[in-house]
């Protein structure tokens, strides 16, 4: 099993979700902490080099999880949970990618 640790900012993700969603949130990332590899490689998404990241869908593919594996340490780095709208979400994994601490 991995361990999982969070970007700073994923409190404030989870907080413009609603209740349900959350919760919904919470099993995916359970499913994650003991199969990461269950995600979708992102690779390049409008312009966006998002290599080595992998995302997970929740509540019917409106929200995703973006997440990266780091093998060699056996953890998995949750960088942003939100909606896709305007690639948001994905813009704002590029911009976390290296600002993990």
């Amino acid at each position: 099993m991995y361990n999982i640790k969070y970007h700073p900012l994923i409190e404030d993700d989870l907080k413009k979700l609603n209740n349900s969603v959350r919760i919904e949130v919470f099993k995916k990332l359970k499913k994650i902490q003991i199969s990461p590899e269950l995600g979708e490689l992102l690779g390049n998404k409008n312009g966006m080099n998002l290599s080595g990241l992998r995302k997970m869908y929740v509540s019917k593919k409106q929200v995703r999880i973006v997440y990266e594996i780091v093998e060699s340490m056996i953890i998995v780095k949750v960088l942003v949970i939100g909606k896709r709208e305007d690639m948001l979400v994905y813009k704002q994994a590029l911009l976390r990618k290296d600002d993990t601490n």
